[in-house]
């Protein structure tokens, strides 16, 4: 398997995790506001489709796997810290297990997303200045 394959299984099962915790949370997070808990299904729905576009090696599918856990995580530290509309913060909930959960995976994805677009460009920007080899001489 190559550094590409590592990365791309990585940050799939960093997207089914992110997905899965929001779809699991969805249905609670609607008694704290509607908007909430229909943010938390987009959100899931979103992971799956970052999943196709990721499985048929597009690049969209990549931006918006990023979008996704990087929105997540803002999203995360603000309901934590100033609150969101309509919801207080909640400063004691910083270890909440399935919060923990999706921040672990939407880590896990942006660190494979930067890890990919560095590998990429690097594979760019190497030249290999190794001389031929001199050719083989078969004696008889």
């Amino acid at each position: 398997m190559n550094k590409s394959q590592i990365f791309m299984w990585m940050a799939v099962i960093a997207m089914i995790g992110t997905g899965l915790v929001h779809a699991i949370d969805a249905p609670h997070s609607f008694s704290e506001a509607a908007y909430k808990g229909w943010l938390f299904y987009a959100n899931a729905l979103g992971s799956v489709l970052a999943l196709v576009g990721i499985f048929s090696r597009r690049e969209w599918g990549w931006t918006l796997g990023l979008l996704i856990a990087a929105g997540s995580i803002v999203a995360y530290v603000a309901s934590r810290t100033v609150g969101l509309p309509q919801i207080p913060a909640e400063p004691d909930a910083w270890l909440e297990p399935l919060g923990v959960a999706a921040l672990l995976a939407e880590g896990l994805f942006v660190a494979m997303f930067v890890m990919r677009r560095h590998a990429s460009r690097s594979s760019q920007l190497i030249v290999d200045f190794t001389p031929p080899s001199p050719p083989r001489r078969f004696s008889s």
